[in-house]
Parts: C-alpha cells; structure tokens; sequence
C-alpha cells in the first residue's frame, strides 16, 4: 500500500472573545479546544456560533423554498387525496432509501389510507439495482395505482418515467441524487441539486428532502393529520447520518433535532416507545441513540446489511413504523442476523481483493477498478470504501452476472458494482464521461454505482485511468489522514469529550475531530478476535490498550479495530486517534486511527529488500533468484511475531535474504483435529506403535504448545502418554476424568482456533508490516 500522508491542520488562533463565546457552552473544560476547531471550520461569528451549537438559534428553511416544483408536487398530492387514488412510494434499499420510505408511509399515511390508497415498493437490491425498474412499474400499473412518489432515487430514471406515463401513472420525484441534463417529464421533481450549492437546503439527503415533502403537505393541510411532524424526526436523524452528505445548513438542524427524539424514544419502557423497532436495534447494538456514532456504527450498517446479505428489504420499513412489540422483536433480530452475516462477508471479499492489490503497481494506477465472478454484489461498497481510504485512490468494485434486457429474450454477461471516491475526486462524473462503456450507472460524487458489459471492463478500466490522470495534471494521489488539535494524554478525559460533542452531529464537512498525541507510547496491549456465533470463523480483531506520554502519570485507554497487538509499535510514537465515550464499558477511550513510530528506525532502512514476498504463489518460479542469492526459504507459516523474527535473525546474521514461501492455509475445523487425534490416540495404543513429536504436528497441522493441550486432554480421557528414545508411546486405562476432560479439550480446541487465526493473519499481513514489525 502507499504511504499514508499524515496532515496537521492549520493551528491559526482563534481571537479571544471567539474563546469566551465558546465557553458558554462548555464551561468546565474552557472551550479552547472548540473554539480552535469551530474558528478552522468556518464558524467565525456569534449568529453562525449560536446556531451551530444551538438549535433552537437555527431558522430552518420552508419547504416551499424548491419552488414550482414543491407547489405540483403538493397539488398532485391533493388531487390524488381528493379523488382517491392509489398512490406509491418507490424506495430505495439503504438506509437513506428505507428511512425515505418510511418517512414517506408515516407521514403520507396520515393522508392515504395505508395499505388501501397507500403502498410502498423497494426494489431487491440483488435482482433489481437502484431506481424505477419496467418490471414494478407494470405491477404497480395493473394493481390500478395512478401516482408514484419516489424517495432517494428516479432523477435520471427518464425511459422508466416515460413508460410509467404512457401506462396513465404520473412520478412525482424526490430525490438528491445527480441531475439529468434536462428536467425528466415527471409531475414535479423535487431534488436539492437545482438549488445553489450555498443553499442551506443543497446537501439534503433522500430522507431529508422525503420530509420536506410531508412538511409541505402538513402545512397544505394543516388539520387531517393525527400525528404531529416532528414524530419523524429520528427517521430523519437516522437516513441522514447513514448517508453520505454533508451535514451542514437544514442537514445539521435536522439531524440534532431528530437524535433528540431518537434518544427520548429510547429512554421509555418498550411497551411505551413510539418506535418500538429502533428501540430494539439499539439494543441489540448495545447502544442508546444519543450519539451521531449510534447511527453510522449502529443502526445505519444494520439497515443496510438486509439488503446486502437477503436482497429484498421492504420489511425494513415495518421494522422502522410498526408498534407491534413482537413483530419487530423479530424482524430486529433479523436484521441483527443479516448484519453478523455481513461482516463475515465482507472480511472473505476484502481478503481477496487485498491479494489482487497486492498483484498491482498502484504508482502507474489512479483509479482501482478490480472484477471477480464470485464476489457478493451486496458488500462491494463497502469493500471499496476501505480500499480507497487505505490507497487514497477512487476504487471500483465489480462482480460478473447473467441478465437479460427487458421485453427481450436474449442474456448477456455483465459486471455490475459499486464506486467510491477519496480526495475529494469527483468521481460520478469520471464514470459519467464513460457512459458510452456502460449499461447503466447512478449516483453522486462520493458513491456510485454502475453496471457494464464484461467485454468493456479492460476499455473502461483504461479509459477511467487516462481521464483521471489528465485531470490531475500529474499530480499523485495520495492516502492521507488529517489530524484537527494537537493533545496530549493529560487532556483526554471527559471534559474534553463534552467540550468536542459541540460539534456534533459530525460527518461529511464537520468530520468526527481527529487528534494527533505525539511523543507517546503504547503498555497492556492485547488483542481479541471476534468469532461468528459457532465459535468458528473470525470476524474482526480488536487491539486494546493503554497510551502513556510525558504529561500524566496516567494511563488512557483505546482500542484499534481491525489491527492486531504486535501492529502497535514499540517504543515512542505518535498517532492520531478519535476520542469517544464507550457506552457498554463505561469508559471514554480513543479509538486509533493511524500510528507510527517516533524513531527512523535503522532496521526498516537497513533491511529494505531483504525479505522478498513469495506467499502463496509457486516457489519454482522464483527458485533461481532464491537459490543465487543462498536465501533462507521460511516454508512454514508462523503463528508470532517472535516465530518470524527470530528467522529474520538468522538471516540477518548469515547475511542471507529472507524469502517468505509459505501457502495460505487451508485448515480443518477443530473439532475434526480433535477428533483425528483420538484416533491416531487409539490406533497407537492398540498397536502398541510409537510415534514422534514431529509426525504428530505435520499430521494435525498444529504447533507444539497446542499439542501439549491435546495430549493433556487425552490423559484425562484415560491415556497414559510416556517417552521412549524421543518416542511417545499411548497405552489406555480405564480412568476417565470427565469435568476436567471437557475443560481441556474445550482449550485445546479453543488452542487450535488462535493458531489457525494467526496462520491466516500472516498468510495475508501486507509485506510493509512485516518490514515494520520484525
């Protein structure tokens, strides 16, 4: 991977009456730290301070600020209420599509009849993509339906609109996606994009400018609804937050109102919620609803997972509405379920894109675009996402299928994916300038989507490259990471937590405030991997630990996701970190972002080049250079960092590089290893055969100090294990210990899990690490 650029933002002083204005609101700390980040970020008068911080001080835009457009929308609204019409809504399956749908049938519903006059359709985000489809248009068409209202989606949907008019059903579009060229022949479009870029309306999400709609509505007809408006709110807060958009101007405003009544919500018994479904995601994510990162870590990548993992997501929005207590206990669950199923998902295709990046040249590539037939369409996003921050490239991701065109018989081959952008590169113009290449693509600047001919894939990947290259004008990209305030251990705490919730809701344009704490250094580290629900496979590893500097005797505690313990350099170092308040342990703590070393350390520099990567690839290829140079070939895969550098030491001291060979393993479950040594257990002892220690680690595949447990657990099984001549020889007795039986096999398995972990982290453990670390 490239190296990652570390950035200090700029240090400019706030003046001091700015200072005292900041205090106000976070007198026990002194708000200088605030008040540094709010002046870097534009907030540089008492009216924009006030209303930042304090909602109340905002004076949110009317919805009729969309003009014409808001006014047909209405007016179409109240003939199909009038003349009872069947009207849709047409959603969309993330989290801004389903929170837009949701907030659409609750606060249309208090017009239509719901389930009569009113229906909603998702499409299946695995068979279906994003948009209108021919197919749901039919449906909705036969079932007599006179009026669609989209929510998150239908801009550039211009055929689909068509064909929906020529069947006698009108759009109506809200949406904050990309504009088409020209206005689509729809009865009203309400999107953000055709405001100016200042406007406080212009960053709207799909369930913000879904609200804005209904707010409309309330005011058209102020006394037919039962409900009051801000009851949708925290639907709001929720498809905000999960999407990206910048949280600035009616996007803040509404997103602090909305966590608001999220929090209230929680705060009642579940029989009394309003909400009764968003209480018990909460729950299940062990959070409480008070913070944006409830939302973005919580509740948003469970909304989405359903769709990723299951394809259809409609039952999201009764997951979101209904007061039923059992039901959405259940649908919950399910989605709790789907999420689990995610993340494994996710780890196997990110595991497998890395092996590809690591087959690239990234100085001669600007745009990544990778392809796999076996990839899950649904978590390619999310997979792209990562790797364009790692690589600070825009990255696409895309998957091979079968599909057929609509009203045709034919099938062709395509790929079809998800786009994400870093460094502020635009990139749904840059697939927008192939269209030509594509079949279809959607989107904003930050995330697309796209599908396209297989035969295309090599043209586009080339084309993409060559345009972003000449935009550029030869300038590198770069992975970087931005450091807000310099801090020190001293400072981080609860006073300094509070004081940074100022700023908050954060996200796009008011990112969560980074903190760059220098000169210190990392004690108690360690290190859990977290398993699926069969204690099987790993699903993410999480490094714990406490940071020390100078300023304090005392510690502070963090945590690194995704990283593992021997990753935490040793010795003075710097990093930049997150601060956060930790509501199942009780605790504030820093979530670490990026880290280095202090020291220019004469090991990374002076053994550069000696240790050459051949994992998992054929040795034979490269067996001339190995053999020219007398390299010390490591075939086996180690399980630590003390396996490594101790080979590391030997080839540094017969002056022999060090070629790492080993395969990425392929191992048995553990149960099936314990249950192969029984065997070999019984076959001995009533052959009376001896055997080594050697030819029972290649055998079970297992290192020496798991095998200790499992010989262990074989005495208290009823074995006598005895050495003869380096020998072991196995001979039964009828003694079984059963209690302490079952506790030595359950660590032997749990043994075989952590070995079996490790292989795999070092079958895959990028090679700049290993330089770092060994």
């Amino acid at each position: 991977m490239p190296e990652q650029q570390w950035i200090l933002a700029t240090t400019e002083q706030p003046p001091e009456w700015f200072i005292q204005a900041v205090k106000q609101y976070a007198p026990a700390s002194g708000g200088h730290f605030a008040a540094q980040l709010l002046w870097q970020r534009g907030i540089r008068e008492n009216t924009q301070l006030g209303a930042f911080v304090n909602s109340q001080a905002y004076q949110a835009a009317s919805p009729f600020e969309f003009g014409q457009e808001m006014h047909l929308a209405v007016e179409r609204l109240q003939q199909a209420r009038d003349a009872g019409e069947k009207v849709a809504i047409w959603g969309d399956f993330d989290a801004d599509g389903i929170t837009s749908t949701a907030v659409l049938w609750d606060g249309l519903g208090q017009f239509f009849a719901q389930n009569t006059q009113l229906v909603y359709y998702i499409p299946n985000r695995l068979t279906e993509s994003h948009g209108l489809n021919y197919q749901g248009i039919d449906k909705l068409a036969k079932q007599g339906f006179q009026l669609i209202v989209t929510c998150d989606t239908g801009s550039t949907n211009i055929n689909e609109i068509i064909y929906a008019k020529q069947l006698g059903v009108d759009v109506i579009v809200t949406d904050h996606h990309t504009l088409p060229a020209q206005r689509p022949p729809v009865t009203a479009i309400i999107n953000p994009r055709y405001l100016s870029e200042t406007h406080q309306l212009f960053h709207l999400s799909g369930v913000a400018v879904a609200y804005k709609l209904v707010e409309a509505f309330y005011q058209t007809l102020p006394n037919v609804p039962q409900q009051p408006l801000e009851d949708l709110l925290d639907l709001v807060a929720v498809g905000l937050i999960a999407d990206l958009v910048q949280l600035s101007g009616d996007c803040r405003y509404l997103a602090q109102l909305g966590i608001g009544r999220l929090q209230e919500d929680f705060k009642k018994t579940p029989d009394k919620r309003r909400r009764p479904g968003v209480g018990r995601l909460l729950e299940l994510c062990q959070k409480s609803g008070d913070r944006p990162t409830d939302i973005s870590f919580g509740l948003g990548p469970r909304i989405n997972a359903v769709s990723r993992i299951q394809g259809d997501a409609s039952f999201c929005v009764e997951l979101l509405t209904s007061r039923a207590q059992e039901r959405v206990k259940e649908l919950a669950e399910v989605t709790e379920l789907a999420n689990t199923r995610r993340k494994s998902l996710q780890k196997d295709v990110a595991g497998q894109v890395a092996q590809k990046l690591s087959k690239m040249d990234l100085s001669t590539t600007s745009v990544i675009v990778l392809e796999d037939p076996q990839w899950a369409i649904g978590v390619l996003g999310l997979v792209a996402g990562q790797v364009a921050q790692e690589t600070g490239r825009p990255t696409i991701l895309l998957s091979t299928e079968v599909a057929g065109e609509q009203g045709s018989n034919s099938s062709s081959l395509l790929a079809r994916g998800s786009a994400r952008s870093v460094n502020s590169v635009d990139l749904y113009q840059l697939v927008k300038d192939q269209a030509h290449l594509l079949h279809r693509f959607g989107g904003h600047p930050y995330a697309a989507g796209l599908s396209l001919p297989v035969e295309n894939v090599p043209l586009f990947t080339q084309a993409i490259n060559q345009r972003l290259r000449q935009s550029l004008g030869g300038a590198n990209l770069t992975p970087t990471v931005q450091a807000d305030l310099a801090v020190t251990v001293a400072d981080l705490g609860k006073d300094l937590f509070l004081e940074l919730k100022l700023l908050e809701p954060c996200g796009m344009g008011n990112p969560v405030p980074k903190l760059l704490i220098e000169n210190c250094w990392f004690e108690n580290a360690w290190h859990r991997n977290q398993q699926d629900s069969q204690g099987k496979k790993v699903q993410y590893i999480k490094a714990e630990f406490d940071i020390r500097d100078d300023s304090t005797r005392n510690p502070f505690p963090g945590v690194w996701w995704g990283h593992y313990k021997d990753e935490l350099p040793p010795g003075r170092s710097d990093c930049i970190a997150e601060l956060d308040y930790n509501t199942f342990k009780k605790r504030y703590e820093i979530r670490l972002i990026a880290v280095r070393s202090r020291t220019n350390s004469a090991l990374n520099t002076q053994h550069a080049g000696l240790i050459l990567d051949l994992r998992n690839q054929p040795l034979e290829k490269d067996l001339a250079l190995t053999t020219q140079h007398s390299a010390l070939i490591l075939q086996e895969c180690p399980t630590s960092w003390d396996d490594l550098r101790g080979h590391l030491r030997r080839s540094l001291h017969n002056q022999q590089p060090l070629v790492l060979a080993w395969l990425k393993p392929n191992p048995q479950p553990p149960q099936q290893i314990w249950l192969t040594l029984v065997g070999i257990a019984k076959y001995l002892g009533r052959t009376n055969q001896p055997v080594t220690r050697i030819q029972l680690l290649e055998k079970l595949s297992i290192n020496d100090q798991t095998l200790l447990f499992g010989l262990r657990s074989l005495r208290y099984l009823g074995f006598n294990i005895s050495r003869q001549d380096r020998m072991l020889v196995f001979t039964q007795h009828s003694t079984i210990e059963t209690t302490q039986a079952e506790a030595a096999v359950e660590k032997f398995l749990a043994a075989v899990r952590e070995e079996q972990f490790q292989r795999q982290y070092f079958a895959e453990v990028p090679l700049s690490i290993i330089e770092a670390i060994a």
